[in-house]
């Protein structure tokens, strides 16, 4: 699919069941109402689209004024299921998030009021301005999409994604989040400044009454796009390569990078090669194929596992990023794979 100067609106512009509709063709539709409102950014569009078809969470970091909440819910607006708002501040605590048991004094007996991440498409905005305690407050319903309150449990609507933003400038009233809820995030993306031409487009738009968007997708075809994901074919090939970068992370020094061992405190977890291989196969469909590739796996490595990585205060201190690390990781891995050196142990078996 062409990310760059999609203009043309796609033939079949109403949302619907009819299992003949494509996820290629109806995500050109999504796409195509998504770009009224939003000028470039297609790498985050991209990743935002293959969050969708894999039900991952993704964590999109930029500075200010790079329209990361305006794409969230341009997108939430263009898939039709409902969308809610959290605004993380300081003074928040988990009831705000999740919901409480409140006191009826007429009943003389305690109702739960459920909180506003009971939607398919959960916004939280800046979300390393609250607390720690608040942003743990969303480790249950990202992982296993229920919220306990008191002695019950409450599913949240299917499908349901977390799309957090959060400014990467600004130290002051921030917290940094829980290494656990870092790692339920399928994606960190970071948003770049728009170039030259895109910025002049959005100068433009501002001038002009804001666009209105359609809805291009349902609920129920969205989860009929996402089984058709799950029957991607993976090869263990693919597998094995996704392993061994997630190993790479943790034993560099069996790929030949020995020196990034100090840099590197804590390597990616599985779901690091989890989401790899889940995501590829979302990418394999988004481009029109029923199998995923090693270059699939290898254009999502850095955005699933960026922020899987602990680094050392060594990195810290040298100003040596994840990325630098990732690049140089991505590089060894595909080096000592066309060298012959044995893939990293998988009891994967193709079926």
């Amino acid at each position: 699919m062409s990310f760059s100067n999609y203009s043309t609106p796609p033939s079949s512009p109403q949302p619907g069941d009819d299992p003949g509709r494509q996820p290629r063709k109806v995500l050109e539709e999504v796409l195509y109402e998504v770009k009224r409102v939003i000028v470039g950014q297609d790498a985050m569009l991209e990743r935002l689209l293959v969050a969708l078809l894999t039900g991952g969470h993704v964590l999109l970091e930029g500075v200010p004024g790079l329209a990361k909440t305006l794409t969230v819910r341009t997108l939430a607006d263009v898939m039709g299921g409902t969308f809610r708002r959290i605004q993380f501040t300081p003074d928040l605590v988990p009831a705000d998030l999740v919901g409480t048991r409140i006191y009826r004094p007429d009943t003389g007996r305690f109702d739960t009021e459920l909180g506003p991440v009971f939607g398919n498409f959960l916004l939280a905005d800046e979300i390393n301005r609250a607390p720690a305690k608040v942003q743990s407050a969303l480790l249950e319903v990202m992982q296993e999409h229920q919220v306990t309150i008191g002695t019950e449990s409450f599913p949240v609507p299917h499908p349901f994604l977390v799309l957090a933003t959060q400014n990467p400038i600004e130290s002051e009233g921030t917290y940094p989040l829980p290494e656990a809820q870092i790692d339920r995030f399928l994606f960190k993306v970071l948003v770049d400044y728009p170039t030259l031409g895109e910025e002049a487009s959005v100068v433009g738009r501002s001038l002009q009454p804001a666009e209105s968007v359609a809805v291009r997708l349902s609920m129920p075809e969205l989860e009929r796009f996402q089984r058709a994901v799950r029957e991607v074919f993976v090869d263990r090939e693919v597998v094995a390569y996704a392993v061994q970068l997630v190993d790479g992370t943790r034993h560099p020094e069996r790929y030949g990078l020995g020196d990034l061992s100090h840099l590197i405190q804590y390597g990616a977890s599985p779901r690091g090669a989890i989401g790899m291989v889940q995501a590829g196969q979302a990418l394999a469909l988004l481009r029109g194929r029923r199998h995923v590739l090693v270059d699939d796996v290898r254009d999502l490595a850095p955005d699933v596992l960026r922020h899987r990585l602990v680094l050392s205060y060594d990195a810290l201190s040298d100003g040596v990023s994840a990325d630098d690390i990732l690049d140089r990781l991505l590089t060894a891995v595909g080096s000592a794979a066309q060298s012959g050196v044995p893939a990293a142990p998988t009891e994967y078996d193709a079926a």
